[in-house]
């Protein structure tokens, strides 16, 4: 997937999926915790890097 536009952040999205699929099916409230923390940040991260994959232009011009 090197190369594709947006490739990155869509993997990154899917992984933070699953962790967040993982935190609800687990009964350990820490391992909840660390799962979904994980899940947030890699959502964020997408976030970042999909409008990097964009050339993160026009993003702040209003």
């Amino acid at each position: 997937m090197t190369g594709e536009p947006g490739g990155k952040a869509e993997q990154m999205r899917a992984k933070a999926e699953e962790m967040k699929d993982l935190a609800e099916r687990t009964s350990d409230p820490d391992e909840r915790e660390r799962l979904t923390d994980q899940a947030r940040r890699l959502r964020e991260q997408s976030g970042k890097e999909s409008g990097q994959d964009m050339g993160g232009q026009g993003m702040t011009s209003r």
